[in-house]
């Protein structure tokens, strides 16, 4: 009996823990709903190939605030891609390329998640805690660095993959790009995207001005 009454005992505290567990990851990383390529200030539309390619920045505060994370504070900028397939085959992204070309000409490449990671840790700027720096010492090397698993699940969930955007459908994602040290990186910039293919053959590669969206005007 007392032996029942032990095991009963033991199971209500694990029930309790995994009631009272950190809410960290209970609510994922939730962007606004993509619409169609051709809804966004920035975009270019190949109507032969019947596809379209947008770039959406997320660099002011009420849009960046979809995130956990001041990426900005920590110099990258959080760049929405957005493909639309209005074909009726699929547009394969295995060999995309994606390319943020700033006004001086110098060519940035979007951050990887190990990137991510180092200068998240080096700055320590974590959700919940803006420029309190990390106890030492920092990870050693072949560790992950010490950022929040929180941190961790919203870089997995916001990325873009390359997976096939299947006819009449889109994919988006983010990228991030290092823009530490730069003055206005859109002003004068453009997004270039190659490598998309169809049946074997590339599409024609998209050059996307982003004038086109720090011009944008509602309504007009």
């Amino acid at each position: 009996m007392k032996l029942y009454s032990i095991c009963t005992l033991l199971l209500i505290l694990l029930v309790l823990a995994a009631v009272n567990l950190p809410a960290d990851n209970k609510k994922a990383f939730d962007p606004p709903r993509a619409t169609h390529a051709k809804t966004y200030p920035a975009h270019e539309a190949h109507d032969d190939e019947k596809v379209s390619v947008a770039i959406d920045p997320f660099d002011l505060a009420d849009k960046a605030a979809v995130f956990k994370v001041n990426y900005r504070d920590n110099g990258f900028l959080p760049v929405r891609v957005i493909i639309s397939n209005d074909s009726d085959k699929p547009v394969m992204l295995n060999d995309l390329s994606i390319e943020f070309i700033t006004v001086n000409r110098r060519k940035l490449e979007p951050a990887d998640k190990d990137d991510l990671y180092r200068r998240l840790a080096r700055t320590g700027k974590t959700p919940g805690k803006p420029g309190v720096p990390l106890p030492l010492p920092l990870p050693k090397r072949g560790q992950k660095p010490a950022v929040s698993n929180e941190t961790l699940a919203e870089i997995d969930a916001a990325q873009f993959y390359t997976f096939p955007v299947e006819p009449h459908s889109l994919h988006s994602g983010f990228v991030f790009f290092d823009v530490s040290g730069i003055d206005n990186p859109e002003a004068g910039a453009h997004v270039y995207v190659a490598g998309m293919k169809v049946d074997g053959r590339e599409l024609f590669y998209f050059d996307i001005p982003l004038e086109k969206y720090l011009s944008y005007q509602p309504g007009k």
